[in-house]
């Protein structure tokens, strides 16, 4: 009596927990096999599209090319299975039909045994779209790609298990898994295109920055129109000059929180005119200046020319994404921008004899730039310590927790960069709290030089009298 397609469905699920199939010898008909592919297929399409947010539609060519490893482990599979010598039939004719058999087996249960690892896949995938994944996965590259292997690994264990059921010897096995291995990894090197892709439509369509001769004409003129714009100081008094770097155009967040940064440096701080804005982002490409460690350099450069060196203040604020090795993060593709690091930084404010400062960095990991910029003369800042990540920096979020709880509350509140420190660190605890932050807390750093703190004092006095 031939099993029912729910029979075989079963079993090949239980043989993706790596117990073995009860199929007695049975042999699955044609359209049993090809049933089971199908509905295998459906339900990982259908896990498939909710890893893209809003409208959405199928790509065929992309689901036909993912069909290559299947075809390539029916000759790896027909191998592994086929008999070491094929004894003839009494006629003398190959037994192909005995040969197929094993071959149909193990394809009907591996649709089947496989749903768990594609489905647990898919739920990381979506998992990290949504937003929901722990934060430890974006900040431990380590645990990222460990679970990456381990569902490798138990992709192919899956494979290897039906063979041994259906008496391929050992050394075909080794065969086997390397064959398996081999076609995992060119399918995720050479094949990455998913089935579905976000619907383009003019409201929701991210902007690509699109390179032009135009584009590079209108960043060269507007490099002169912003420096020419700095509006001098005043004589006698302590005037605040800005600089808002954001070189990572991947998420509108580090958009919102710099253009942010440049208004409260303008209200708050007295700095109206005296603030260049740095931003990576294809919708500003022709009315902000790109975020480059060059462009950072030569703005640096063209605000110590403006400023009064001994006594003015300047402020920066960088907001990106951050990396264990503290570079900071920057992306406008197809431009090529490199990372910063705090050597950089640190060079071009010393190169340009700027004295006192206040550095603020909101980023993952941004505590280690705390002593290579640290001085008697600076106040830095950072929204996390040396091994922490911070929070807020995804493709949903308005502002980072830091820059929300910095900028758009205390600093609104305060002329006090200490004091605000101070009052907002408790609140991006409790934040990062509420929202199951799971690595731990960010852990925001300060370091004030002593010869900071009074000409800090002096601005706060003068700006709350004014």
């Amino acid at each position: 009596m031939r099993l029912t397609v729910l029979q075989w469905f079963r079993e090949g699920l239980r043989a993706g927990f790596f117990m073995r199939p009860r199929i007695a010898g049975h042999s699955p008909a044609p359209w049993q096999l090809l049933g089971i592919a199908a509905a295998s297929s459906l339900l990982v399409a259908g896990a498939a599209r909710l890893e893209v947010p809003g409208a959405a539609s199928f790509d065929l060519r992309a689901w036909l090319l993912s069909w290559w490893g299947t075809a390539a482990m029916v000759l790896l599979v027909w191998w592994a299975l086929m008999p070491p010598k094929a004894a003839p039939a009494p006629e003398g004719e190959p037994r192909l039909e005995e040969a197929a058999m094993p071959v149909a087996a193990w394809f009907t249960l591996w649709f089947a045994a496989v749903l768990p690892v594609e489905l647990v896949s898919q739920g990381l995938s979506i998992a990290q779209v949504h937003e929901v994944l722990p934060q430890a996965f974006a900040s431990q590259p380590w645990l990222a790609w460990g679970t990456y292997l381990l569902l490798m690994g138990w992709f192919i264990a899956i494979g290897l298990g039906l063979a041994w059921h259906l008496g391929a010897s050992k050394q075909r096995l080794a065969v086997l898994f390397m064959g398996l291995a081999s076609i995992i990894s060119v399918t995720a090197w050479q094949f990455p295109d998913r089935w579905w892709t976000a619907d383009e439509s003019p409201v929701a369509d991210v902007p690509r920055l699109q390179l032009s001769q135009e584009v590079f004409e209108a960043q060269q003129s507007l490099w002169q129109q912003k420096v020419d714009a700095i509006a001098p100081g005043r004589p006698g008094v302590g005037n605040v000059y800005g600089l808002v770097f954001a070189p990572y155009a991947g998420e509108d967040v580090f958009l919102r929180e710099s253009t942010l940064a440049v208004q409260v440096l303008g209200e708050r701080f007295d700095a109206k005119g005296r603030v260049i804005h740095l931003v990576n982002h294809a919708a500003t490409a022709r009315t902000h200046l790109w975020a480059t460690p060059l462009n950072l350099t030569r703005a640096i450069t063209a605000l110590a020319q403006r400023m009064d060196l001994e006594n003015d203040v300047f402020v920066l604020y960088m907001t990106s994404h951050g990396a264990s090795d503290f570079r900071l993060a920057a992306s406008h593709w197809p431009l090529e921008v490199p990372a910063l690091t705090p050597q950089e930084l640190r060079k071009a404010l010393d190169d340009a004899g700027i004295r006192n400062r206040v550095l603020a960095v909101s980023a993952c990991y941004s505590g280690g730039w705390v002593e290579p910029l640290a001085g008697d003369s600076t106040l830095v800042m950072t929204a996390a310590d040396a091994t922490h990540t911070s929070y807020g920096c995804g493709r949903l979020s308005e502002l980072t927790f830091f820059g929300r709880a910095m900028w758009d509350e205390q600093l609104r509140k305060t002329h006090s960069f200490e004091k605000a420190f101070a009052e907002a660190v408790p609140v991006i605890k409790q934040r990062e709290i509420d929202a199951g932050k799971s690595d731990g807390f960010s852990n925001p750093q300060i370091r004030v030089g002593p010869a900071i703190a009074p000409v800090l004092r002096a601005l706060e006095q003068r700006l709350a009298g004014g």
